[in-house]
C-alpha cells in the first residue's frame, strides 16, 4: 500500500489515498496552473514521481517550471513529460528521451495514454517511483480539439490508469471557456474538485478532498 499524498504545503490539510483523481477549475489568470504544478514540484521535494501530459507548452517550458525544485532532488528518474504540441508545431526533429515522449498533437488520445503508461511503468517497474503525481494540462485544450463524448471516455480511461498505479492524478479546466453541462459532466470522473475564484486573494473551494 503506497503513503498517503501530502498536499498541506499546497492545500490546507490535505491528504489524499493513492489513486486520487483532483481536478482544479477556474476562469483564466486565477493561479489555477501555478497551484498545479506547485502540487507537482512540492512532491518532487519528496522525491515523488512528476508526470506532466502537456497540450499548451513545450516540454522544454514545463522543464522550466522545475527549476527552482532543488536539484539533487530532482533527476531524470523522477520526471516525465508527455508533451503533445511539439510534433504538431513541426519544430525540428523530435525523439523520445527518458524524460521526454512526443505524442502527435492534442487529439491523439490514443498515442497520449500509452505514453503515460510507458512512464508509469517505468517509474515504478525500472526506476523504483512508487508515488507518482501526474498533471494533465490541459482539459480544456483537448476540448478544443475534440468533442465532450471523446474526452470523456479519454478521462475515464485516463482517471483509471492513476487509480490502477496508485498515483495522483491533477487536471486543470479553464472553467469559463465551456458551459454547465460539460463541467458538471467532466466533474463526474473526478474524486475531488478545487475551485478557485476570481478576485484579488483567489479563494480555493475544496470538494470532496480529505
Amino acid at each position: 500500500m503506497s503513503i498517503m499524498y501530502d498536499l498541506v504545503d499546497v492545500l490546507p490539510d490535505a491528504e489524499l489515498d493513492p489513486g486520487t483523481n483532483v481536478l482544479i477549475a477556474g476562469p483564466p489568470l486565477t493561479g489555477k496552473r501555478q497551484l498545479a504544478y506547485e502540487i507537482l514540484t512540492n512532491g518532487a521535494v519528496r522525491n515523488d514521481g512528476s508526470i506532466v501530459v502537456t497540450t499548451k507548452d513545450s516540454a522544454g517550458k514545463v522543464l522550466e517550471r522545475f527549476d527552482d525544485v532543488d536539484a539533487l532532488a530532482l533527476d531524470e528518474a523522477t520526471i516525465g513529460i508527455v508533451d503533445c504540441v511539439t510534433k504538431q508545431r513541426g519544430i525540428g526533429a523530435v525523439e523520445d528521451d527518458p524524460r521526454i515522449k512526443y505524442a502527435s498533437s492534442p487529439v491523439d488520445m490514443t498515442g497520449i495514454g500509452i505514453k503515460l503508461s510507458e512512464f508509469l511503468q517505468e517509474f515504478y517497474e525500472e526506476r523504483g517511483v512508487t508515488e507518482n503525481r501526474v498533471l494533465l494540462d490541459s482539459v480544456s485544450t483537448l476540448l478544443m480539439y475534440s468533442d465532450l463524448q471523446t474526452v470523456f471516455r479519454f478521462l475515464h480511461v485516463f482517471t483509471g490508469r492513476i487509480q490502477s498505479a496508485d498515483a495522483m492524478g491533477v487536471y486543470v479546466i479553464d472553467s469559463t471557456a465551456h458551459d454547465d453541462q460539460t463541467m458538471n459532466t467532466l466533474k463526474q470522473l473526478f474524486d475531488g474538485i478545487v475551485e478557485i475564484e476570481e478576485g484579488d486573494d483567489p479563494e480555493i473551494r475544496t470538494a470532496g478532498l480529505t
